[in-house]
């Protein structure tokens, strides 16, 4: 097996299968547990909420140093607290639409969104200590009511040198494994990390991208189009070929394969179809717009 490359921790990156995007990951904040926050990942981060407790700061440089302050003072505590919360920091000057969506009326403000639910938290900034109690006691307050998430530090940034992104440490094992073409391994190593914490979305992806290996290792290509065009509504030929597609870097013909597949089965059947085509979901990002546009597809499939 060829040497495989990566993009982001996790995942691993196959010729054209991956387009550029801005998740709540690549950002320019400096900090394990902070994101800049922008109109492409902002739903994303809402998302990340449903898992563990995430703080969105608003802030204007130009209006507001006391906001600017109280933003950086919240991601000094956002590594302090070692993912017990994400923070998420919102320039309103270079994002006014997420200012405007939020109806944020002047700055500094902090909300809290927790399992999708966002709350003012802040108005006014405060000193580090106060604000470490305060923030203390709202995660006691939603321990105590089971919301028990963490969040995964984010990706390992840049080096400053050679420019080159660096591995979150986590993920090496994995990726050491790929790269001396042990999928076998890979997907043992990857295993792990999702069972430790199932809300890691980039150890999921990895799990389904080495998943897909596994699976599609030594099939002929030729060999697998034929039996699935003789074959259009079985479900394994079908899916053989969009693994296949997928891996070759077809994401769209992969999707649509198997959406199709949806459409033309029923029960057990269709649901396998259906449960496959979220793992390749996985395998390929939920940020991704083809992603989310096959979502709206299967949805329509299935109602």
């Amino acid at each position: 097996m060829s040497e495989q490359n990566f993009s982001r921790p996790g995942a691993v990156d196959l010729s054209g299968l991956q387009q550029p995007a801005t998740s709540a990951g690549a950002t320019g904040a400096s900090g394990a547990y902070t994101v800049d926050v922008n109109e492409q990942n902002f739903q994303e981060l809402l998302e990340s909420s449903m898992n563990a407790p995430v703080l969105l700061a608003f802030y204007s440089s130009s209006r507001s140093p006391e906001s600017v302050q109280l933003a950086d003072d919240l991601q000094t505590l956002s590594n302090e607290f070692d993912g017990r919360f994400l923070l998420g920091r919102v320039d309103i000057d270079t994002a006014p639409q997420i200012a405007q969506a939020v109806q944020i009326a002047s700055v500094p403000m902090v909300y809290l969104v927790a399992q999708g639910r966002p709350a003012p938290l802040l108005q006014s900034a405060a000193p580090l200590d106060t604000l470490r109690d305060a923030i203390t006691q709202v995660l006691q307050q939603l321990t105590a009511g089971g919301f028990t998430g963490r969040h995964q530090p984010r990706a390992g940034g840049v080096d400053e040198e050679t420019g080159e992104e660096i591995l979150d440490p986590r993920y090496a094992p994995a990726q050491d494994a790929l790269e001396r073409g042990d999928i076998d391994a890979a997907v043992a190593e990857y295993q792990k990390l999702v069972d430790s914490n199932p809300a890691d979305v980039e150890a999921g992806a990895g799990l389904a991208m080495a998943k897909l290996l596994q699976r599609t290792q030594g099939v002929d290509l030729n060999a697998a189009r034929a039996t699935a065009a003789e074959a259009p509504d079985d479900v394994d030929a079908q899916v053989m070929v969009a693994d296949l597609d997928l891996l070759g870097g077809h994401v769209d013909d992969a999707f649509n394969r198997l959406i199709n597949l949806v459409r033309r089965t029923s029960e057990g059947e269709r649901d396998a179809a259906r449960t496959h085509l979220i793992a390749l979901f996985e395998a390929v990002g939920n940020a991704d717009p083809r992603v989310q546009r096959a979502r709206r597809d299967l949805a329509s499939a299935l109602f």
